[in-house]
């Protein structure tokens, strides 16, 4: 293995973004259809899922009109955009983390089940975007995580084979789609676990 590529999801790999988002859509079912997702069910059912994603088991299980699925999605978005601006700082050990695999010439990416915009927002804030060669979103792709679609997006674009491909990941649907492609996954708490220190034991 010779490392040449590191794929990052976001949302609690590089951001501690997961609740941000999960309070959003929140009190956008609340709003909107009267609902919510309780802690228990977003860690075990869906977390790591894109809103549409989670909208549409909602429908299923009779806790939202799917005619409302739309505009709980926009509320969701509106909501999500404030909350990220507020609270998204810069994030020095990220950008550490970055400056010393671009002093190797490892390529950086990030793949998310967020949407661009929300992706953007957090990677600018963070001071993380100057770094990475590319974003893939849920926008970029027909099968979100847990498909691996959004990964062998990644490294196609980037020109480089699994072999040689680390991917970075923390919640289960992410572990799934990075799992089985022939890269080396590393798997992680959340984003504080993301640090140099890591990616010197980890990557060769």
């Amino acid at each position: 293995m010779n490392t040449k590529l590191v794929l990052f999801d976001l949302d609690g790999v590089l951001v501690n973004a997961c609740d941000w988002h999960y309070e959003a859509l929140n009190l956008a079912l609340k709003e909107i259809a009267g609902t919510e997702i309780n802690r228990k069910e977003h860690e075990e059912t869906f977390n790591g899922l894109p809103t549409l994603t989670k909208l549409d088991q909602l429908i299923k299980l009779g806790r939202v009109n799917a005619s409302d699925k739309n505009k709980i999605s926009e509320r969701k978005q509106e909501l999500t955009r404030d909350v990220l601006v507020e609270r998204c700082k810069l994030d020095p050990e990220k950008m550490r983390v970055m400056s010393w695999l671009k002093d190797r010439n490892v390529t950086t990416m990030c793949v998310t089940n967020s949407i661009r915009d929300s992706a953007e927002i957090m990677l600018v804030k963070s001071g993380i975007r100057e770094f990475l060669s590319g974003v893939v979103s849920n926008e970029d792709i027909a099968n979100p995580k847990p498909n691996s679609e959004g990964y062998v997006t990644a490294m196609a674009r980037a020109g480089v084979i699994p072999r040689d491909t680390v991917i970075v990941e923390d919640s289960p649907k992410g572990i799934q789609a990075a799992s089985g492609l022939g890269a080396t996954v590393i798997e992680v708490g959340n984003a504080d676990d993301v640090t140099v220190e890591l990616m010197r034991d980890r990557i060769k």
